[in-house]
């Protein structure tokens, strides 16, 4: 899953895809280095962003969406809105990624429902405002499990037939506890298909001496073939094209 942020303020491409036809390039770009999947969005959720009114939302994603899925890319629409997901697939994507799994907007799993589309749930605590004020668990693994259990029951009883389970990497998470869910990724593999987002966040970053968010790719690299070997899902990256290199070697040698 190739990451397309249409947003000036995403953490690490912000401001680089500000015109549709920008977007619309980077995109296909996206999906000739290995894409399976680009996934829009149109509304920063780094730690402590600020929420965008849904008619700037609207208005930065659909036609993106459009425009790729008429190039015959497909897309995903990484949103919390039940009316951003449900205008996004009707301009052509194919999968909703919902950070809030189904929180942020009690309609969102009824709307999916009936758009029979696949989503992802990810393991939400709070808004990017103050979701960092939320990083307290006696034990990480075990309470992530049990409330991303709890979201996919949601789903089911919604009539969601394909959810797929993120456990949230960077979200009200401190950097151990980033450490201990990737170290326990087949223990999440057992709530569903599992998808990983850890592409070039802070905790990366404070491993590798600070350094900023373009340089953070080779370990994300490094992610991706960890979370292939355990049998992810998918991974979602900023770098399709080390990723899908990585996927590739994990797949030959599982023959």
């Amino acid at each position: 899953m190739g990451v397309l942020n249409v947003t000036p303020d995403s953490f690490s491409d912000g401001g680089r895809h500000a015109t549709v036809e920008e977007a619309l390039a980077f995109g296909l770009q996206l999906r000739d280095q290995g894409a399976d999947l680009v996934d829009v969005g149109g509304e920063s959720t780094r730690p402590g962003a600020s929420r965008v009114p849904v008619d700037v939302e609207l208005s930065r994603v659909v036609p993106v969406i459009a425009g790729l899925a008429a190039a015959g890319v497909q897309c995903s629409v990484d949103t919390t809105r039940a009316s951003v997901a449900l205008a996004a697939v009707e301009a052509g994507a194919v999968l909703v990624n919902d950070v809030s799994g189904g929180l942020a907007d009690p309609t969102m799993l009824g709307v999916v429902a009936s758009l029979g589309v696949p989503y992802v749930a990810m393991h939400w605590r709070g808004s990017s405002a103050d979701m960092q004020t939320r990083a307290v668990y006696d034990d990480v693994v075990a309470e992530v499990c049990a409330e991303l259990a709890a979201r996919v029951q949601a789903c089911s009883a919604a009539g969601i037939a394909s959810v797929i389970v993120d456990p949230g990497i960077g979200f009200a998470k401190t950097a151990e506890h980033n450490w201990a869910l990737l170290a326990a990724l087949p223990r999440l593999r057992e709530l569903g298909p599992l998808l990983l987002g850890s592409s070039r966040k802070a905790f990366l970053g404070a491993l590798l001496d600070s350094r900023e968010p373009a340089g953070r790719d080779n370990a994300t690299t490094a992610l991706t073939a960890l979370a292939a070997a355990e049998g992810a899902w998918g991974v979602r990256v900023h770098d399709v094209s080390g990723s899908a290199d990585a996927v590739r070697v994990v797949e030959r040698l599982r023959g």
